[in-house]
């Protein structure tokens, strides 16, 4: 009823403009001077261009429209309902067999139809859109070539906060251009200049994730004071985290292009099946029990042995998806008895083995047999229990520190890497995979945090060398890279996932000094020297040499290929090591069982 009343007023404006339009036809038929007998004719006829198009027009649907929003689209509907407006007349006063009737108005009138109804409506908008204006406090400059800009630009039309008043673009022949009536004033290096001329507090970089305009124009800004935005990643939208612009973060400027996935084969995979993730309640872990949850998994077992963890998994997971069964225990994935047990009572279809020591200096020192234990040992529990509950996958979370690796924990996580490939010779009917990758930005342990917490503090924000490099990409990222391995995976294969270009860990530090309004004069820069175990450049994880491709652009196969290892040896190695084994001694048996690991002091 409501629609119906809304419609009515629409409506009647609408037929007015019609029999405008009806009698501005005969006009200029008859060169401004309609003789009385066609005046006769046209008063006969009126009725029915009046009745044809009220038909037209309802039927495309032109009264759901809100004129202050009216765009392209819009307008197609309201030229497909004057053509069909336009048909009923020409029919209806073609059976009437009016003598002498100017055919000719036939043509002109739907023409003027759609003038009049297309010009209302654009002179609406227009007023909608300065009202919005006029009510619009800050300035903004969008930055990126024009394909870039016009969606920021239609983003910011709807905003009340924002309004756009310039364009700087990488491309020197965009210059002077305009797009929605919003002109190029010059290149992205003229980004302080531009904002200082026009009065602009903030710029919206509308250039891809990890592109080199927005890197620039985070450079330009750190120094002029000028707040960077950008709109929300599409998970923002459909979270509702967001609805305008927000602040530049680190992933925006390292970020790359949207993962491929194939959505239909890991929803087959996990629609209505049990999957059980350990290590849960950690970064990557709680990303893969979060794009799981989304694929309409059955039931999800997560297994991490933080309490705290694991509880703040369950009360996330319970309000994000109260549909689904979630199983949450507090376990170590060292005790292989009590993994089985959880195993056996919920019969996993895909198991993904996200638990691990990864931090690098702290099992370099004093806590290596630790992570022999969790990431050799606790594979090798998790890989069985997964095999003797009848599992269809299992996925082992990986590393780029597995290849040739120089410390404790890259070295167990190859000899973890082994150990799966053995098991995987033992149960035959589970396909057990390995995913490598390297660093994860905002993951627990990973330098982001850290330089965060120290820009917090003020300064000084501590590289370990100026030349240091690194990998990075992002959580979600990451973790839909690893459903994909494991969807795509054959028994025994390790997957390297594509990295994008290595990163200076100074640059970060920079970038990160940078997007929190600080200068490296005010939050200076030191180098505290390389950590044990510490490699200056990890190995490149994708190259044709060492990697095969696969039919994902991001995921390639390693060819990397060693003897398996008697995994009883291995157990009662660790068993009779004891407790406190000496580093020379682990260090030595680890070289006989991962012939490519070298000591960093021995590299």
């Amino acid at each position: 009823m409501r629609r119906v009343r809304h419609a009515l007023p629409v409506l009647t404006l609408d037929l007015a403009l019609v029999l405008a339009a009806w009698w501005i036809a005969f006009w200029l038929r008859f060169n401004l001077d309609i003789p009385d007998e066609y005046e006769d004719l046209a008063v006969k006829a009126m009725l029915w261009p009046l009745a044809g198009y009220a038909a037209g027009l309802v039927w495309a649907g032109i009264y759901r429209h809100v004129w202050s929003f009216i765009g392209l689209p819009e307008m197609r509907e309201l030229t497909l309902g004057v053509a069909f407006g336009a048909v009923v007349t020409t029919a209806a006063v073609l059976m009437l067999r009016l003598p002498f009737f100017p055919r000719s108005v036939l043509v002109l009138h739907p023409l003027l139809v759609l003038v009049l109804l297309g010009a209302a409506r654009a002179a609406w908008r227009t007023l909608a859109e300065h009202r919005r204006l006029s009510e619009s406090g800050k300035a903004i400059v969008v930055v990126g070539s024009l394909q870039d800009a016009s969606d920021a630009l239609r983003a910011l039309k709807g905003s009340r906060d924002w309004q756009a008043v310039g364009i700087v673009s990488p491309l020197a022949e965009e210059v002077g251009r305009s797009l929605q009536n919003v002109r190029v004033l010059g290149r992205v290096s003229a980004l302080a200049e531009v904002c200082d001329r026009i009065g602009a507090e903030a710029a919206l970089v509308a250039s891809p994730a990890g592109s080199e305009e927005r890197r620039e124009a985070l450079l330009l800004a750190a120094d002029t004071g000028i707040t960077l935005l950008t709109l929300p990643r599409a998970d923002q939208w459909l979270k509702a985290e967001s609805t305008g612009p927000r602040k530049i973060e680190l992933e925006d400027l390292l970020g790359r292009a949207p993962v491929q996935l194939d959505v239909e084969g890991l929803a087959d995979l996990f629609s209505g099946q049990t999957a059980l993730v350990t290590g849960a309640g950690g970064s990557i872990g709680s990303e893969l029990c979060r794009q799981i949850a989304r694929l309409g998994v059955g039931r999800l077992v997560c297994i991490d042995v933080s309490e705290y963890a694991i509880y703040q998994l369950e009360q996330e997971l319970r309000e994000t998806h109260p549909q689904m069964q979630g199983v949450y225990y507090t376990a170590n994935v060292r005790e292989a008895e009590r993994l089985r047990a959880i195993f056996a009572r919920h019969q996993p279809a895909v198991v993904l083995h996200a638990a691990a020591y990864k931090h690098v200096p702290l099992m370099e020192q004093h806590n290596e047999i630790e992570a022999v234990r969790t990431n050799v040992i606790g594979t090798l529990n998790a890989a069985r229990a997964a095999g003797e509950c009848g599992a269809k996958r299992f996925v082992m979370i990986s590393t780029d520190k597995a290849v040739n690796p120089t410390n404790v924990m890259g070295a167990s996580k190859r000899l973890a890497e082994l150990v799966v490939q053995a098991v995987a010779a033992e149960h035959l009917q589970t396909q057990y995979v390995s995913v490598r990758f390297g660093n994860v930005l905002g993951s627990s342990g990973s330098v982001v945090p850290l330089f965060t917490q120290q820009i917090a503090r003020g300064g000084p924000v501590t590289v370990t060398h100026p030349e240091i490099v690194r990998y990075f990409m992002t959580i979600p990222e990451a973790a839909q890279l690893v459903l994909q391995a494991g969807l795509m995976g054959r028994s025994g294969q390790i997957f390297v996932l594509e990295m994008g270009e290595p990163v200076k860990i100074v640059e970060l530090a920079r970038m990160l000094i940078r997007l929190s309004g600080h200068t490296e004069q005010e939050i200076p820069i030191t180098y505290s020297g390389l950590r044990p175990g510490e490699k200056l450049y990890e190995e490149l994880l994708a190259d044709d040499e060492t990697t095969e491709p696969t039919p994902h652009p991001k995921l390639r196969i390693s060819k990397a290929s060693s003897p398996l290892p008697d995994i009883e040896t291995i157990v009662k190695w660790v068993e009779l090591a004891g407790a406190a084994p000496t580093g020379t001694f682990l260090r030595e048996w680890l070289k006989a069982a991962v012939p490519e690991y070298m000591p960093r002091n021995e590299a």
